[in-house]
């Protein structure tokens, strides 16, 4: 499967961005997606994850209550919505699909597919 991030940008504190995370060669439906990003000078982290059938979630605790991730498994689309942004959640953002479909893996090595990333920065 081909994943392709994007709606990244530049906004302000406070402002609010939505994250898309587009499949392509097979239905995104039969993996879990998770999100990770990396800001300059820092390692890749966890964000959040969804199980196939959107029945788990889970996020990490620096995004829990200001990030929403949801799945439009008719859409082949996984979407991150990010609301009261913060200077430290600037990063460049990857999607990722990982065949453990039954659950929302935190760590990165669950995931076989990796999307290109999508810059997120956020001003103060």
């Amino acid at each position: 499967v081909q994943l392709q991030a994007s709606g990244g940008g530049l906004v302000q504190a406070g402002d609010s961005l939505r994250l898309s995370c587009a499949a392509s060669g097979r239905t995104l439906s039969s993996y879990a997606v998770g999100w990770f990003r990396q800001g300059p000078g820092k390692e890749r982290e966890f964000v959040a994850a969804i199980s196939s059938n959107s029945g788990s979630t889970f996020y990490a605790a620096s995004v829990k209550g200001r990030f929403t991730i949801s799945r439009d498994n008719a859409k082949n689309t996984v979407y991150l919505q990010m609301n009261s942004l913060k200077p430290e959640d600037t990063a460049v953002y990857y999607c990722a699909a990982s065949s453990y479909y039954y659950a929302a893996p935190v760590g990165g090595g669950a995931y076989a597919y990796w999307g290109q990333g999508t810059q997120v920065t956020v001003s103060s």
